[in-house]
C-alpha cells in the first residue's frame, strides 16, 4: 500500500494523502464518536450477555475464615454455608467461561471486518491502478493524434502541390494525388487514434468513479473494522476481569468449601495455612517465571537470538525501530496458496510476514507506542495492535501469552507478549504486519527501510 498512498492523482480521481489520513488522525475520537464508541461497547457487551457492571460482578461478599469457623460449630450454619460457598464457586466458573466465549466471538467478529476491510482496500487500489493505466493510454493516444494532426498542418501549409495541380503538370498531378491518398490514410489513421483516446478516456473515468465508490466501502469497512475492535476488547477486558475475580477467589473458597466439609479434627487454622503456603508457592513460582522470561528476553537481545541472517529479536535498526523477534522468515508478504488445519484456513494473501523462533519465544515492541489492542481476533489468534503516531501501527499474531494490557504504553524492545500457535497457525511463530493509517503495508520493505531485516 505504499505506493498506493501518492498513486492515481493522473486521472485527479485519486484520494489525496491528507484524506487518507483524516480518519486515522482525528482517530474517530471526537467527542461525538467518543460517546458513541461507549455506548456501542455498552451494547455489544449486552449482546455478548456481559452487563455494565461486569467489574463489580461478584460484589456480593466472599467468605472469610472467621465466618467458616464459626459455621462448623452449627450444622444448620454449616449447611448454609457450604451452600454459599458452592454457589459462588459455581459463579466464578460460569462467569469466566461466558465471558471468555464472549471474548471470543467479539474477537471473530473483529477478525472478519479487519479482513473485509483490508479486501476492500485491494479491491480500491486495484480499480485506481486500472483507472490510471486507462488514463495514460489515453493520454498516449491523445499524444499520438496531436502529432499526425501536426504534421497533417505542416504538409498542407507549406507543400505547393495544390498550384502545380491546377496548372496542369501531369507529373507534378500524379505526385499530388499520391500525397492526397497518403494524407488521407493519416486521417483515417488519426480518427482511430483519437477514437481510442475517446475510449480510453471514457474507460479511465468509468473506473475512476468505481475507484471512488470503492474507497467510500473501504473507509466505511474501517470504520466498521475499528468499533468491532473497540467491542471486542471490551469483551476481552471483562473476561480478563472475570479471570482475575477467579484467580484471586476460588482455590480460598475451595479450601473454605473443605474445612466445611472435613469432619475430622483438622482446625480451620489448619486449612487456613495450607492455602497460606499454597499461595507463597504460587508466588514464588509466577516470580521465577517473569525472571526467566526476562533473562531470555535480554539474552535474546544480548545474543542476536538465532537471528538466522535478519538479526536477533529486539536487535536494533535505525528510528528507534527493532526486530520484533527472532528466528528466521518462516512465510514473506503477498499472495500464497491457501492453507488449512485443525485451527481452520490461512488467507491466501499473507498480510504480514511470519518469524519462527519456537514455543514461548518473547515478542519484542518494534517500536514505541501504545497498545490499542491485546485481545482475541479471530483467525490471528491472540493479538496485539500498538499505535506508533504519525498513522503508523503494528500487529502481532498467534500469540501464546501475552505481557502488556491494552492502552499501556510499551518501549521499542520490550518484551510484550511470547509467540505461540494459536489462531489460524501450524506452528509457533510470529505473524507480524505493519499498517500505515490502518492499511496494510509490506513489512519487509518497511523494516528494511530501517535497516531490519525480517
Amino acid at each position: 500500500m505504499d505506493a498506493a498512498l501518492d498513486a492515481g492523482d493522473s486521472c485527479g480521481c485519486a484520494p489525496s494523502t491528507a484524506e487518507r489520513r483524516s480518519f486515522w488522525e482525528k482517530g474517530a475520537l471526537t467527542r461525538r464518536n467518543a460517546l458513541g464508541f461507549g455506548a456501542l461497547g455498552v451494547v455489544a457487551l449486552s449482546a455478548f450477555g456481559i452487563g455494565s457492571g461486569v467489574n463489580a460482578a461478584y460484589a456480593a461478599s466472599y467468605p472469610s475464615w472467621d465466618d467458616v469457623q464459626r459455621a462448623k460449630r452449627n450444622e444448620a450454619a454449616k449447611a448454609a454455608e457450604v451452600s454459599r460457598i458452592e454457589g459462588l464457586i459455581q459463579s466464578l466458573k460460569q462467569r469466566v467461561a461466558e465471558t471468555q466465549a464472549a471474548a471470543e466471538a467479539a474477537g471473530n467478529e473483529f477478525y472478519e471486518a479487519q479482513q473485509a476491510y483490508f479486501a476492500a482496500i485491494a479491491e480500491a487500489d486495484a480499480l485506481q491502478a486500472q483507472a490510471d493505466e486507462q488514463a495514460q493510454i489515453a493520454d498516449e493516444s491523445a499524444r499520438k493524434a496531436g502529432q499526425v494532426a501536426t504534421q497533417l498542418y505542416r504538409n498542407g501549409g507549406d507543400d505547393t502541390a495544390l498550384e502545380l495541380f491546377f496548372a496542369g503538370s501531369a507529373t507534378n498531378a500524379d505526385e499530388l494525388l499520391s500525397r492526397l491518398g497518403t494524407m488521407d490514410k493519416l486521417l483515417t489513421y488519426n480518427q482511430s487514434v483519437y477514437d481510442d483516446a475517446v475510449a480510453a478516456r471514457n474507460s479511465a473515468q468509468a473506473l475512476s468513479d468505481q475507484a471512488v465508490v470503492a474507497r467510500d466501502e473501504r473507509d466505511r469497512l474501517q470504520q466498521v473494522a475499528e468499533e468491532k475492535m473497540r467491542a471486542a476488547q471490551e469483551a476481552a477486558d471483562a473476561a480478563q476481569a472475570a479471570l482475575d475475580e477467579q484467580s484471586a477467589n476460588l482455590s480460598t473458597l475451595q479450601a473454605q468449601l473443605a474445612a466445611l466439609k472435613d469432619n475430622t479434627a483438622k482446625t480451620v487454622a489448619d486449612f487456613q495455612e495450607g492455602e497460606r503456603i499454597r499461595k507463597a508457592e504460587e508466588a514464588r513460582k509466577k516470580a521465577a517465571a517473569e525472571a526467566a522470561a526476562k533473562k531470555a528476553a535480554e539474552e535474546a537481545a544480548k545474543n542476536n537470538n538465532n537471528g538466522g541472517g535478519g538479526g536477533g529479536g529486539g536487535s536494533a535498526g535505525t528510528g528507534g525501530w527493532v526486530r520484533p523477534h527472532g528466528g528466521y522468515r518462516s512465510s514473506g508478504y503477498g499472495p500464497r496458496s491457501s492453507q488449512c488445519g485443525n485451527n481452520g484456513c490461512a488467507s491466501s494473501w499473507h498480510y504480514g510476514v511470519d518469524l519462527a523462533n519456537g514455543c514461548n519465544a518473547p515478542i519484542f515492541a518494534a517500536h514505541s507506542g501504545t497498545v490499542d489492542y491485546a485481545g482475541w481476533n479471530g483467525g490471528y489468534g491472540n493479538y496485539v495492535r500498538i499505535q506508533h503516531g504519525g498513522g503508523v501501527g503494528t500487529g502481532y499474531g498467534h500469540i501464546n501469552s501475552f505481557a502488556v494490557r491494552s492502552g499501556q504504553y510499551v518501549n521499542a524492545g520490550q518484551v510484550i507478549a511470547y509467540a505461540g500457535n494459536t489462531g489460524n497457525s501450524f506452528g509457533c511463530h510470529l505473524h507480524f504486519e505493519v499498517y500505515i493509517n490502518g492499511g496494510y503495508t509490506n513489512p519487509i520493505n518497511f523494516m528494511a527501510a530501517r535497516g531490519i531485516s525480517v
